[in-house]
């Protein structure tokens, strides 16, 4: 069988960048690690399903700073910025009690599409599932959704007791391609878990959005566009001074009549 390997963590360091940001040492790496998972598993559980893309988390010194990136800010922000107060004053005293000078800052960024985010497609369908929504209409309702906002294909897939079966089966659909070894292809991944009366149910998504070419290549790209149409005009104007004014198409051109001989030297002259 072909082993799977996850989308995001593939492409890391070549056209997708890390969530944590910070570097420690041997005795640091690990209570920094455990500490990042816990912010983030606060952060999901305190917002729930469908409102968390992902949280980046980058530290200075003593300053932890949290990125949130949502769907909806105005949930998380709360009336007149209260809620991410609350939000901070939480997460400060969950980092003091390991290190009292720890200090943290919350800040929230709007994901602009979210129908082409597949983490907010994944738990959008998850909370579909939890309504007992059929599963093929959810997911045919995300795969129309990215068609519509020009995604260059999606991949779900569902798996547990659909529609409340005895017997856990796995489906799935697919529109579009998803090349998955092309490391350059942008490949966003998400997976979320319906609690369902019968059970859990997985959702995995898959969302290719293009290419992500290297700088140098996108610098060719412009380069030649922006010199193709001035050779164009060249090729034209040499044309031009070649033969005159251009000819209609099918004409055939007069032959060129013979240059006249040469008049002979006065031999009498030269003797």
């Amino acid at each position: 069988m072909g082993q799977k390997i996850h989308p995001v963590g593939l492409r890391v360091g070549v056209i997708r960048g890390f969530d944590s940001q910070w570097y420690y040492g041997k005795k640091g790496y690990g209570p920094a690690l455990l500490q990042d998972d816990q912010i983030r598993r606060f952060i999901k559980h305190r917002t729930g399903l469908g409102n968390v893309s992902r949280v980046e988390i980058e530290r200075a010194a003593n300053r932890i700073k949290v990125t949130i990136f949502t769907a909806r800010p105005g949930a998380i922000i709360g009336r007149g910025g209260k809620g991410i107060d609350e939000l901070t004053d939480t997460l400060n005293r969950m980092v003091r009690a390991q290190d009292k000078t720890m200090v943290v800052q919350v800040n929230v960024t709007e994901v602009r599409q979210p129908e082409l985010d597949a983490q907010l497609v994944a738990e959008n369908i998850a909370i579909q599932l939890e309504k007992r929504i059929s599963h093929r209409r959810a997911m045919r309702q995300a795969m129309t959704r990215v068609t519509r906002m020009n995604g260059r294909g999606i991949k779900v897939q569902v798996s547990g007791r659909l529609g409340g079966s005895e017997i856990a089966r796995r489906e799935g659909d697919k529109v579009g391609k998803i090349p998955l070894h092309t490391i350059r292809a942008d490949i966003d991944y998400g997976q979320a878990t319906a609690h369902t009366v019968y059970g859990s149910v997985g959702v995995k998504v898959w969302i290719y959005k293009g290419e992500v070419l290297p700088e140098r290549r996108l610098r060719e790209m412009d380069a030649a566009a922006n010199n193709e149409p001035r050779r164009d005009r060249r090729d034209r104007r040499d044309r031009r001074d070649d033969g005159g004014a251009p000819q209609a198409f099918g004409a055939t051109a007069a032959p060129a009549a013979p240059a006249a001989p040469a008049a002979p030297a006065n031999e009498g002259s030269a003797s």
